[in-house]
């Protein structure tokens, strides 16, 4: 099968690879549309990221049709539409034709959108969905979400505002970004334009001149800085990137803060892989009862190197103005 892999130098490259076999417990799907993520290429060039590679084959989020099943598989038949994340469960990625995932991490994909639609929704659908649900937030907590627009944030305020958390500040860089946080529902002044002067200011301003209860940080590094210093004491601060700078740490330290990690990988380490199966369900339902719409998306290109190289350069730069990066294959 055509597959783009990491070869022995650390670079990537067009390859032809042999098909997997479903193990007893496994699907085989043909993969219709995978999406990308910012730790697709953080593993390239991130020690601590890189660890977490398990297969030539990098990529972890895609929908498409089963076309195989192993003798002890119960859930599906060959022919389902279905939708997953995969990447650290011991399979290949899915940046190839075909991938063999354990049918306890797979979902059926919703009815009512399309494989590119589907595949732009695990990574960031379940990072969203688990920290909305361990944060347990009411309508009276004010909340800070940087990066609102990435596929996290994007995900995360439709959650948020499905359950009626209105007191939101979110930081955008781009007018394009605050015209997104606009279509989604978010007010024009609760959206801070991080690029402008005296950003702590005018975060708190949004508040109401009063400190955060909490702290989502989806961009880390100066931004966690931020964060810091507008959470009020015993505040939460949670952690999505690792990448929090020295000064945050002590900052939140002296603050009491709780700082809650969130890692869709720690599931898979302990092989709790109902985890994913359920939170897809449950992504599922909120978008088949129109409850949340699906994700934008852009289309980079079919499955090749170029597209490959294409989309990881789009998301380094951050340009993908709110749209989720989809390989068609």
């Amino acid at each position: 099968m055509k597959a783009v892999i990491l070869n022995k130098n650390g670079t990537l490259e067009n390859a032809l690879v042999e098909q997997p076999k479903p193990k007893s417990n496994e699907v085989l799907i043909h993969i219709k549309a995978s999406g990308f993520n910012p730790i697709d290429y953080q593993m390239l060039e991130n020690e601590l990221e890189r660890k977490l590679i398990s297969s030539p084959i990098l990529g972890r989020e895609l929908s498409g049709i089963v076309v195989d099943i192993g003798s002890e598989v119960t859930a599906f038949n060959i022919g389902d539409e279905v939708y997953c994340g995969s990447g650290s469960m011991g399979s290949n990625g899915t940046y190839a034709e075909y991938i063999s995932v354990p049918e306890a991490i797979v979902s059926f994909k919703p009815n009512n959108i399309s494989f590119e639609q589907a595949a732009a929704i695990p990574s960031a659908g379940l990072t969203s969905l688990q920290i909305f649900n361990r944060l347990k937030l009411n309508s009276e907590n004010t909340v800070l979400v940087t990066g609102a627009t990435g596929g996290v944030g994007s995900f995360l305020i439709k959650i948020l505002l499905a359950h009626n958390i209105q007191q939101i500040t979110a930081t955008v860089g781009s007018e394009e970004n605050r015209q997104i946080l606009l279509n989604l529902g978010l007010k024009n002044h609760q959206i801070i334009n991080y690029k402008e002067e005296n950003l702590i200011g005018n975060i708190l301003k949004a508040n109401n001149d009063q400190p955060f209860e909490y702290g989502i940080d989806l961009v880390g590094n100066y931004m966690s800085e931020v964060t810091a210093e507008v959470l009020k004491i015993n505040g939460t601060y949670v952690d999505v990137t690792a990448l929090v700078t020295k000064d945050a740490h002590e900052a939140l330290f002296n603050k009491g803060t709780m700082i809650m990690n969130i890692s869709n990988y720690a599931y898979g380490k302990i092989k709790k892989y109902d985890y994913y199966k359920n939170s897809l369900f449950e992504i599922k339902k909120l978008i088949e009862n129109e409850t949340i719409p699906p994700p934008q998306y852009k289309i980079v290109g079919t499955l090749s190197l170029d597209t490959v190289m294409q989309a990881h350069s789009i998301l380094k730069n951050n340009q993908t103005q709110g749209h989720k990066l989809i390989m068609k294959h």
